[in-house]
């Protein structure tokens, strides 16, 4: 379920994997999200989590590496502030591998197999059995990235809502095992608090297909440094109404891809009202609609092509803010491990 805060949040991450550039969907289900906290939030953390991308990508590490500053540079263009927010690159701070290792053994092998997220997209690229250990483990990696930043509040897509549950109840066996008692809910308390995730009010963008979600893999997005003939022609390809061959015709809004992205993207919600019945009734065509949305994409995302731009022409200074973030990161990190080692009594 979404959740809102009634308090300000003390501590927000959220991250990406490197392995292509970011598109509208991780724009509407985390990226807006992101901006928020770093203005709300006391602390905020942005991991480019390659380790994790390398989970399914270990054969194309370059695949992996060429993608940390793309999407970094997105970031920043999208308004994520390295003053506001601490930018860091996830194997850069060796802490987290360490802290994974020992929540490894809070989590079964048939709880991971269980973990809806990990089965769909297990499901997906076709692993069953033959799934990478690292790719199996990711929940466990993920809930090390969180908690060794004591981050309470995380901008997720609705479909990452199984890994902080589970990312909970490694919260909840580390304190009972390690930690200083109960509260009066009963609660184990210790070194780790409970993560509270955050869905964006679009949780699941749908693909230019009208596949259940925008992807990288599937190459059904509108990618966010696209440029504006690029976005005219991925609108044009956007499915709408299969049966609504002629103008005349009357069409189906539900389920019409181009409808879906006007409701999230289109200001003028009164105008966009009239629209809608006038393509029940009959009257409107595809190319009109699509027409409007490619102009809003277009113009919504100007500034942040300009912005982009002036980025990739310094990607040193690009580099620079990541490595500057990563050492912030590893102090963070390093604390943490210590209270971890204490707590475990492995404080040699």
């Amino acid at each position: 379920m979404p959740h809102t805060h009634e308090k300000k949040p003390h501590i927000a991450l959220t991250g990406d994997r490197p392995t292509g550039k970011l598109h509208l969907g991780h724009f509407v289900g985390s990226i807006q999200n992101r901006l928020k906290l770093q203005n709300d939030a006391d602390q905020s953390f942005y991991m480019i989590a390659d380790v994790q991308a390398l989970t399914d990508n270990a054969d194309n590490p370059e695949k992996v590496r060429n993608n940390v500053l793309e999407v970094a540079m997105d970031n920043i263009a999208a308004g994520l502030d390295p003053t506001k927010t601490t930018m860091f690159i996830q194997s850069l701070v060796p802490e987290i591998a360490e802290l994974t290792v020992y929540f490894m053994n809070l989590v079964t092998l048939a709880r991971l197999k269980r973990n809806p997220t990990v089965k769909s997209e297990m499901k997906d690229k076709g692993y069953e059995e033959d799934v990478p250990a690292g790719f199996l483990l990711y929940p466990i990696s993920q809930a090390a990235d969180i908690l060794i930043f004591k981050a309470e509040t995380v901008p997720v897509g609705e479909d990452q809502l199984p890994v902080i549950e589970q990312a909970n109840e490694i919260v909840d066996k580390f304190n009972r095992f390690y930690g200083t008692g109960e509260n009066a809910d009963g609660e184990a308390e210790g070194v780790f608090q409970k993560i509270i995730p955050l869905v964006g009010a679009t949780a699941r963008l749908v693909g230019l297909d009208g596949s259940a979600k925008m992807s990288k893999s599937l190459d059904n997005g509108i990618y966010l440094s696209d440029n504006e003939a690029t976005i005219r022609a991925k609108v044009k390809q956007m499915y709408t109404d299969p049966d609504h061959i002629h103008k005349e015709q009357p069409g189906k809004v539900e389920g019409n891809v181009v409808f879906t992205y006007l409701d999230i993207f289109d200001e003028d919600k009164a105008r966009l009202e009239e629209l809608k019945a006038q393509y029940r009734a009959g009257g409107l065509g595809d190319v009109e609609i699509k027409e409007r949305l490619a102009t809003i994409l277009v113009d919504s995302f100007e500034e942040f092509r300009m912005r982009r731009s002036a980025l990739e022409a310094d990607k040193e200074a690009v580099m620079r803010i990541l490595e500057a973030g990563t050492e912030r990161a590893r102090e963070v990190a390093r604390a943490t491990m210590q209270e971890v080692r204490k707590a475990m009594h492995i404080d040699y």
